[in-house]
C-alpha cells in the first residue's frame, strides 16, 4: 500500500512543480511575446490614412486567398528608411552616446557610496540604504520637473555657484546635454548603488588585510581585490542604468534641448505626433534588438566565468 501511495504523492510534486515553472512561461508569453509578435507584424506594415493607420489588415474571415495576400503585403521597406534617414540614426547614435556616457559617470560616483556604505558600522547601513531608496518615494515626473526648477538661469544651482564666486555671472544649465545627464545620473543613481552594495557587503575583509600583510599598497588593493570582485555588481548596475538610460523620454524631453533628440523622443514623435505605427514599431524592434546585444555579452561573460570556476 505505501509504494502506490508514494507513486502518487510524488506524481502530485511533479505536477505541482511543472505548474510552478509553467506560469512564468506563461506570464512571458502573455506580456512579452504577444506584444513583440504584434510590435513586429506592425513593422512590416505600410503606413495609412486609416483606422487603424496601418495597411495590411489581417482578416481571418477573408479565406486563405485574403491570408496569402496579407502576407504578400508586409514587407522591410520600414527598416530600410529608417537606415537611410539621418533622422533615425543620430538618435540612435544619441542614445548610445548618452547610455554610454551616463553609465560611466553613474559608475564613478556610486562606487565610492557603496564602498562606504558596506564599510561603515552594521547598525547604520539599514540607515544608508533608506536614504538611497527614499527617492523612490516621490514620483519620478515630479523629481526632474523639481531639476527644471534648479536648473533655471534663476534656480538654486546658478544661486550657490554664484554665492561660491564658482563662476561670475549666470549659466545656462537647462535645455542642455549637461542638463540631462544631470537628471539621469539623479534617477538613475540608486540602480548602480544597490547592486554594488550587494556585492561589497558581502566581500570578506580578510582578503584587504592579507593584501596589506603581503605589503600591497592600499589603492593596488583596491584595484587587485575590492574591483575584481565587484565585477558582477558592476555588470547588474551597468546593465539596470544603460538599457533604460538608452530608451529614455521624460529627461531628454523636459530638460534637454533640440540637439539632444534621443530615440525614445523620436519614437514617441512618430507614434502619436506623425500617427505613423509601422515605423514606430520599427524603431522599437530594433532598439530592443541594439538591447539584446549588452545582455547577449554578458550572459556570456557569465558562462565564461562559471566554467572557468568549474
Amino acid at each position: 500500500m505505501s509504494a502506490p501511495r508514494f507513486t502518487k504523492t510524488r506524481s502530485r510534486r511533479t505536477s505541482g512543480q511543472r505548474l510552478v515553472v509553467l506560469i512564468p512561461y506563461l506570464w512571458l508569453c502573455v506580456f512579452f511575446l504577444a506584444p513583440f509578435a504584434i510590435v513586429f507584424r506592425l513593422s512590416l506594415s505600410q503606413t495609412a490614412i486609416a483606422q487603424p493607420p496601418y495597411l495590411p489588415v489581417f482578416d481571418p474571415a477573408a479565406g486563405w486567398e485574403g491570408i496569402q495576400a496579407f502576407f504578400a503585403a508586409l514587407s522591410l521597406d520600414n527598416y530600410r528608411t529608417l537606415f537611410s534617414d539621418t533622422l533615425y540614426v543620430s538618435s540612435y547614435l544619441k542614445s548610445l552616446q548618452v547610455g554610454l556616457i551616463s553609465t560611466l559617470i553613474l559608475l564613478v560616483a556610486a562606487f565610492p557610496v557603496a564602498y562606504g556604505m558596506a564599510r561603515v558600522a552594521r547598525r547604520l547601513q539599514p540607515l544608508l540604504l533608506m536614504a538611497v531608496i527614499l527617492p523612490f518615494w516621490t514620483a519620478f515626473l515630479i523629481r526632474i520637473y523639481a531639476w527644471i526648477n534648479i536648473l533655471q538661469r534663476d534656480g538654486l544651482l546658478n544661486d550657490v555657484l554664484l554665492a561660491f564666486g564658482l563662476i561670475g555671472e549666470p549659466a545656462t544649465w537647462l535645455a542642455s546635454d549637461a542638463a540631462v545627464y544631470i537628471g539621469i545620473v539623479y534617477s538613475y543613481l540608486p540602480f548602480m548603488v544597490l547592486p554594488l552594495y550587494a556585492v561589497l557587503e558581502k566581500m570578506d575583509e580578510s582578503l584587504l588585510e592579507a593584501a596589506a600583510d603581503l605589503g600591497c599598497p592600499r589603492w593596488k588593493a583596491f584595484w587587485l581585490v575590492t574591483v575584481p570582485l565587484a565585477r558582477p555588481g558592476i555588470a547588474a548596475g551597468s546593465l539596470l542604468c544603460f538599457i533604460p538610460i538608452v530608451g529614455e523620454f521624460v529627461i531628454p524631453d523636459l530638460l534637454g534641448s533640440s540637439q539632444t533628440i534621443m530615440i525614445g523622443q523620436t519614437l514617441w514623435t512618430e507614434f502619436f505626433g506623425n500617427k505613423d505605427w509601422p515605423v514606430a514599431s520599427a524603431l522599437a524592434m530594433l532598439l530592443l534588438c541594439v538591447l539584446l546585444v549588452p545582455i547577449v555579452i554578458y550572459q556570456h561573460l557569465q558562462a565564461g566565468a562559471l566554467e572557468r570556476g568549474r
